[in-house]
Order: C-alpha cells, then structure tokens, then sequence
C-alpha cells in the first residue's frame, strides 16, 4: 500500500496500475476489508468493487478476519447498505458490535451500550432486524430505537419455497437422545434454510434442538444449529432455520439430522420419496428421499420417516456471484493494459 500511495503522490500511472493489479491479484476474504478502506482512500473504484464482491461471496470469513473491525465508518456504511452480503443478519450484527467496541477503545470512551450505539450512528438503522428470528431478536440488548430496514440479502432473497414429505400427521411420537435422519438429493442448486418440524401433543411447549446437513458419502456437516423452538400444540409444522444457507449441489446424497429434547410429538405419515414443486418461472425442484442407515430414532421405515417433514429453501445464488467477481476482474486487467 505504501507503494500505492507513493505512485499516487508523485502521478505514476504505469506503476500505480501495476500495484493495483498485484493487490487485485492477492485479494483474499481475511484481506477484503483493509483493502477496501485502503481502495476508498487511494480513490480506486474499481478494486473497491472487486472487494465488496469478495465480502459478498465470504462475508463470515471476512467480518472474522482482523481487518474488519479497523475500517472507518462510511466503510461499514457502504458494507451493511449492500443486499447480497452472504450471512444471517444476528451474525452480522455480532460482528457490527465488535467493531463498536473496538471505535470505543479508539475514542477512549467506555464499551457501554450507550457509547456503542453513539459511535455507530448512521451505521445502526442498517441492521435489518425484522431478517432476525424471534430467538436472535430476543439476545439484542438493549432493544434500538431506529427504523429498521427489513429487505433480505444475498442467498437469502427471493421467494422461499418449502415442500413438505408427509401426506398425513399422527399422534405420540418419542424421543431419546438419538436423531431423525433421512438421505436425499435434489436435481438443481439451491440453498437450504431451515426445516419444519412438528411440536407438542401437549399444549405450548419449548424444544431443544440440534439440526445438522452431512455430506453424506465425505461424512462432512455442511450446516448445523443448537438451537430451540416454540410449538403452540397444533399438528403445525414450527420453522428451525441454520445460521447460514446451506449449499446443496444437485445428485448428491445428503443426510438431513434433526435431534430433538422434549415432550412427545405429533410425527408424519405416508412420507412421499419423491417430491416435486414448481414455480410460477416453470422451474422444476425435485428432491428425493432415502433410509439412512444407522440408529435414526425410528425413520428407517420409508412409509413414516417421523418429525423431519419440511424443507424450506431457496435457489442458491452463490455460483452467479463467482462467476460475475471473475468476469469483473478480467474486466478490469483488461483495462489496465489497455
């Protein structure tokens, strides 16, 4: 960067270009953001945009890299404006909050709740709150006093569809400790979540719950949440969403986990192995489901594969983001020798 800015200083073009096309080169994730701000500063446009596409595409790993929390204001400004950030709102909100606190530190000004939100300022109303589970809402406090932005981002616009793998719902069913499970794949990209699952046969209740996506022939979890739900006693099916989208290539076997602890349930029936929905576009998605193998909480019997009964989902933009970053940046080699 210093090189950057002495080419800048003294109206070297030819080795300003070189620079900008080395750190265009090394433009990483855990470096997005300190090459933003630096990019904002040197006024080049055209590597700022190549960064907020990074952040786009890896949002998670940039907001934890170091950088993050030593941009300036209008940077995280131009950040949380942005649609197609990739993550969940309360994750990104846990980030904005550490970033609050190190402003304070370098304000010498005491991390309480009241100096985090005096030096965001602007920066505050752009979290989308109303993105956030009643759960995640919940954990903000003190609750803010601002307008809230509630348009999605990302993988997370778009209409969301769910299909639901049960024909029928019955009465009392268990559980002990061990998982529902059930494979499946499904014929295009999209991105998984949540699941719908059924609650109580008791009344209002509260679960516990684990939710998991494995990979199932590289027994690698993709996505999984510790979380908790509320049912209301209907034979309803209650949203347990991930905290982030998880990817879902298409014919490839996945096993779908859900462990529960609570009351006993209301479980489905007459589960359908192959299901198809489609959009008003005319796009077909179909999934198709399978026995697990393995101590799975009685779902081996493909005729009642019990509580997993929605998958609620959305069409993945992930691959268009990469595709359209990598057009950018020959876009923009381009220019440069020219």
């Amino acid at each position: 960067m210093t090189t950057l800015y002495t080419a800048k200083k003294y109206a070297v073009p030819a080795l300003e270009g070189h620079c900008v096309e080395f750190l265009t080169k090394h433009l990483r994730a855990d470096n997005a953001f300190m090459l933003l701000t630096q990019a904002r500063l040197f006024d080049e446009p055209q590597l700022a945009s190549l960064c907020l596409d990074t952040i786009d595409k890896s949002t998670a790993d940039a907001i934890n890299a170091e950088g993050f929390t030593d941009i300036d204001l209008d940077t995280l400004c131009a950040v949380l404006e942005r649609d197609t950030l990739s993550i969940r709102e309360n994750r990104l909100f846990g980030a904005v909050v550490r970033w609050a606190e190190a402003e304070c530190y370098r304000q010498q000004l005491p991390p309480t709740s009241e100096n985090k939100q005096k030096v965001l300022g602007k920066a505050l109303p752009l979290i989308r709150f109303p993105l956030m589970t009643v759960e995640e809402f919940a954990a903000v406090n003190p609750k803010p006093r601002v307008d809230y932005i509630d348009r999605p981002r990302c993988c997370l616009r778009g209409e969301e569809c769910s299909i639901n793998r049960f024909q029928q719902v019955e009465s009392r069913w268990g559980y002990s400790g061990t998982s529902d499970r059930i494979r499946f794949n499904v014929n295009r990209r999209i991105s998984i979540v949540g699941f719908g699952l059924y609650g109580s046969i008791h009344g209002p209740t509260d679960y516990q719950v684990n939710i998991q996506i494995i990979e199932s022939d590289k027994r690698i979890t993709l996505g999984q949440n510790d979380t908790g739900f509320s049912c209301d006693g209907t034979a309803s099916t209650f949203r347990v969403m991930f905290k982030e989208p998880v990817e879902i290539l298409p014919n490839v076997s996945y096993t779908a986990c859900a462990t529960l602890k609570g009351s006993d349930s209301h479980y489905g029936t007459k589960g359908m192995k192959k299901v198809t929905q489609e959009l008003a576009t005319g796009t077909k998605t179909t999934f198709l489901f399978f026995s697990s193998p393995g101590n799975n909480n009685g779902t081996l019997n493909s005729d009642c594969w019990k509580n997993l009964a929605c998958w609620i989902y959305k069409r993945a933009q992930f691959r268009k983001h990469r595709k359209v970053e990598e057009e950018k940046k020959d876009q923009y080699r381009e220019r440069r020798h020219e």
